[in-house]
């Protein structure tokens, strides 16, 4: 047991004992929320960046400005003593320090997992990071009976939310981006077809990402308690401006002169036309004979030597009509960061700050809160340390999230963001347990599947794969040693 010599620093009589629980509680804190950044922050920022809508200095300038601002502005200032219920507080009922302990253990714990996790590039969820850790420690202390391990707020849960989140999210990208193939990226004219339908596109996305931030970013600062059509007004009155604002913007560009060097802008158009014609026809001289057979096949040879020899994913990288599409898409998918960008730092910043703050508070009040007061100060080194992290490590995951998984444009990064958004508002009003990062990496191996399963790289998905199965143990594993060492120092 260290030495418990009384120190009074800033009118605060401790013992020592209790201010090295609280200068570790800061340290651990900013080391967690570091993390955050290197991780979590990083894999919601890689499909910007992966699709080249982005550089990587200013996804991190971006991220940082509204990670800060999401986390001090509409950040939480109330933090629950045991995450969601987790693990039964009246284990550690009377005794306050072995929950200091076990808190600083999760934060510890948690963090070196992420850390692991980032230095190998896997986007791994901070949240059941930070959870697992907890469960930890909860069950060293209280036993396998502490733990919640059934209902909506359980281990089971959790556990759910492996396969629901990137299921619901996936499905919902590969939709997205095949409807914008077919009306935008491979129409007869694709440059006509974005300006004709980018408004409403813009007016569905600043809807959804309004509601997203209502319902999520900003439900610490009271506006998700508004009636639903307040919150309705607020979101299509975004939509609505942001519909205005697309149509001055494309009113604005000039028609692009024919593409004559490359691939003709309707090839695209004739790769699908053509195609379902060769189905047709070929199905009409199934079922033929004789002359009209033969005539039919004919017809079928001639039609396919029509068609062009390449892909539409390899006519696209050549043809600056298309080219230029994309570039319309690089605004919206911005657009879609930024507000994930802020939403996650008014959220996620408290899995670092919320244990941090149960920490300060037990030790300032000498009780277990049952909520703990998170201070201003508190949540400024969280979005610091998340800044901080995704500017050192985050290229790491950014790596994985935007190139490795598949090969991502300014349309499929939209495409993954915005079905993103959708599948958390979806989830969140639904009551089912979700992850926002296998959201993501759902909805980007959505994007991916939409051209093909050769368009997926396997082996790294599998990777990920594993990495989200081992993260709960990983970090209830290292809780438990964290646990006792700090026990055996402390107590």
């Amino acid at each position: 047991m260290i030495d418990t010599l009384g120190l009074t620093i800033m009118g605060l009589q401790l013992s020592a004992t209790y201010w090295w629980l609280l200068v570790l509680a800061i340290v651990f804190g900013f080391y967690m929320a570091w993390n955050i950044g290197a991780n979590d922050v990083a894999n919601a920022m890689g499909t910007s960046v992966g699709s080249g809508a982005l550089t990587l200095k200013s996804a991190v300038i971006i991220a940082g400005i509204l990670e800060v601002a999401g986390a001090l502005f509409a950040g939480s200032h109330v933090a629950d003593t045991m995450r969601d219920g987790i693990v039964s507080l009246q284990s550690f009922e009377g005794q306050p320090l072995m929950l200091a302990c076990g808190m600083l253990a999760a934060l510890l714990a948690a963090g070196v997992w992420l850390q692991v996790a980032s230095y190998f590039g896997w986007p791994v969820s901070t949240t059941h990071s930070i959870v697992g850790a907890i469960v930890g420690f909860g069950a060293a202390y209280g036993g396998i009976e502490a733990v919640n391990w059934v209902g909506p707020k359980g281990i089971s849960s959790i556990v759910a939310s492996w396969i629901i989140s990137p299921l619901m999210s996936g499905v919902i990208a590969f939709l997205i981006f095949r409807i914008l193939r077919r009306h935008i990226l491979f129409s007869p004219r694709p440059v006509a077809a974005a300006r004709r339908w980018i408004p409403y596109i813009t007016f569905t996305v600043m809807t959804i990402m309004a509601l997203v931030l209502l319902f999520k970013g900003l439900k610490n600062v009271g506006l998700a308690n508004l009636p639903w059509y307040g919150s309705w007004a607020l979101a299509f009155g975004a939509g609505l401006a942001g519909l205005i604002v697309s149509r001055i913007l494309l009113a604005r560009l000039k028609d692009a002169a024919p593409d004559t060097e490359n691939a003709p802008v309707n090839d695209y158009y004739l790769t699908m036309t053509l195609g379902k014609a060769a189905k047709q026809i070929k199905r009409a001289a199934g079922v033929s004979s004789g002359e009209a057979a033969e005539k039919l096949q004919r017809i079928l040879d001639e039609v396919r030597t029509l068609a062009p020899a390449r892909k539409p994913e390899e006519l696209s990288a050549t043809n600056r009509e298309y080219q230029r599409v994309e570039r319309m898409f690089v605004y919206l998918q911005i657009l879609t960061a930024c507000f994930v960008a802020f939403a996650h730092g008014a959220n996620d910043v408290a899995n670092a700050i919320g244990p941090m703050s149960v920490v300060i508070q037990t030790v300032k009040a000498g009780a277990i809160p049952v909520k703990a007061a998170v201070p201003t100060w508190a949540l400024a080194i969280g979005g610091v340390g998340i800044v901080v992290g995704l500017a050192t490590w985050g290229w790491r995951v950014i790596e994985t999230v935007g190139r490795r998984i598949t090969e991502l444009s300014p349309s499929r990064g939209f495409s993954a963001e915005f079905a993103t958004a959708l599948t958390v508002l979806l989830a969140s009003k639904m009551g089912l347990p979700i992850s926002t990062t296998h959201t993501l990496v759902g909805a980007v191996m959505g994007v991916g599947l939409a051209r093909g399963i050769s368009a997926l790289n396997l082996n790294a998905i599998r990777d990920i794969v594993i990495s989200w199965i081992i993260t709960l143990p990983a970090g209830a594993g290292l809780a438990i040693v964290f646990f006792y060492a700090l026990r055996a120092i402390f107590i």
